[in-house]
């Protein structure tokens, strides 16, 4: 029985109500071990779902960003190749945009973090003229390549900057913090950027311009039948 219940069945008098005669101060007022225990698993079940809903909308909004992200970079890529006539692409070839190979690499954490990392900063170099890491493009960059190596002939000018990353977009997201280190998604993890179709289209990669994605937080190689790409952010 509620305590509600309990106290209406005493009489009310002038306004005030008045227990039945045997009731006890305790018996009118306090709750049972049951109420109790029914008023916890509800406030459970009600948290439970607020999480659940808050961190749906997190992925939604994580994957919208990505979305746009990828869009954005896409487009500076095809700035790049305007000015250079080639998409940014390792110097030396099969290494780094050339060995990412979308189609068995999903790991940016442990498996395939080194090549993730690698590619990405070819990419980030490329684009934001920014090719010794350190957040800035100045006249240190000159002397450099879009793979952090010598260029036997310097820039006579700074390299020109394609895109403006926000901190966010990379790692570490102190700005404070060099060199940079990839850069990064929505998810916390770095961006796939890939080359790998233009070295070997038979085999290798989807685009035959360049591969661009995030798999969103996912860390997983993919597998035949494939189930783990088609929950990527990806440009193909």
């Amino acid at each position: 029985m509620s305590v509600l219940r309990r106290i209406y069945r005493g009489s009310r008098v002038g306004g005030k109500i008045l227990p039945i005669a045997g009731d006890t101060p305790a018996a009118t007022t306090a709750f049972t071990l049951i109420e109790l225990l029914v008023v916890i698993a509800i406030i459970i079940i009600l948290a439970g779902l607020v999480l659940s809903t808050i961190g749906y909308v997190q992925k939604k909004a994580a994957r919208a960003r990505a979305e746009t992200e990828i869009a954005a970079l896409s487009a500076a890529c095809e700035s790049y190749k305007a000015d250079n006539g080639v998409y940014p692409r390792d110097p030396t070839l099969n290494t780094a945009t050339d060995s990412l190979d979308a189609r068995t690499m999903g790991d940016p954490v442990t498996t395939n973090a080194t090549l993730y990392k690698a590619a990405s900063l070819v990419l980030y170099r490329a684009l934001s003229g920014d090719r010794d890491l350190n957040r800035i493009v100045d006249a240190a960059d000159e002397s450099l390549d879009i793979d952090g190596l010598a260029l036997g002939t310097p820039l006579t000018q700074l390299p020109k900057s394609y895109y403006t990353f926000k901190p966010n977009q990379l790692s570490p997201t102190d700005q404070t913090q060099i060199p940079v280190d990839f850069i990064r998604d929505p998810f916390g993890k770095s961006y796939g950027y890939s080359t790998a179709n233009q070295a070997n289209p038979t085999t290798k990669g989807y685009n035959p311009t360049f591969d661009l994605w995030s798999t969103a937080g996912l860390t997983t190689n993919p597998t035949n039948p494939d189930t783990i790409t088609p929950q990527w952010i990806k440009n193909w």
